[in-house]
């Protein structure tokens, strides 16, 4: 079994490179940076980033994101994010964006319209995050622990190579399930009723 670090990390986003040259950012950075193929994010003001995602990380990411989007517009439940939502944390200027996310209704009726193109300013109350070559189990355990930090509920590590999900739970110092293909992914208390075989999310297209 893996082993995940519980030691502060030597850097605040070890999942991702600090930009050089950068002072102190706000969140609100996010939404003016051009698209130059990496992904950025803000942890404690520090702007760091990450090279794009290849085909199969993108693949899992929309088929899981549609999956959700589905089940929770039919169910109005409340809000799916994509790849370019960005989650402002209340607690630090710190903005992740997920692969996936989603918050409740309860929480999208707290957010004015008129903010409807800032941030959305909390953590989600499910992350997906597909993680990438470049990135190990003790870069995602830091991340998770951010998630949680800021009011995540659960948060689903998805490792397109070993083709298994890690299941984050608040409280959890380590994953406490671990799904393979042959399990289902379960939207517990937080997405009440949301199912997808694990083998749908890795399933290779048709072609």
């Amino acid at each position: 079994m893996t082993n995940y670090a519980s030691a502060v990390p030597p850097t605040p986003a070890p999942w991702a490179e600090i930009v050089p040259g950068m002072g102190p950012v706000t969140v609100d950075i996010l939404l003016t940076i051009p698209d130059d193929g990496y992904v950025y994010e803000v942890v404690d003001g520090v702007l760091v980033r990450m090279a794009g995602s290849g085909k199969a990380a993108t693949r899992i990411g929309l088929r899981l994101g549609a999956a959700l989007i589905t089940y929770v517009e039919e169910h109005g439940l409340g809000i799916v994010t994509g790849a370019d939502g960005v989650y402002k944390f209340p607690s630090a200027e710190t903005g992740l964006i997920p692969d996936v996310g989603f918050y409740t209704a309860e929480r999208d009726a707290t957010i004015p319209e008129s903010d409807d193109n800032k941030p959305i300013p909390f953590a989600p109350d499910l992350a997906v995050e597909v993680v990438s070559p470049s990135q190990d189990a003790d870069d995602m355990a830091a991340k998770v622990r951010l998630y949680f930090h800021g009011g995540t509920r659960l948060v689903w590590v998805v490792w397109p190579q070993s083709k298994h999900i890690d299941v984050w739970r608040r409280g959890d110092a380590q994953p406490s399930t671990l799904l393979g293909v042959a399990d289902t992914l379960d939207g517990e208390d937080v997405i009440p009723g949301f199912s997808c075989p694990v083998a749908r999310v890795f399933a290779q297209p048709r072609a």
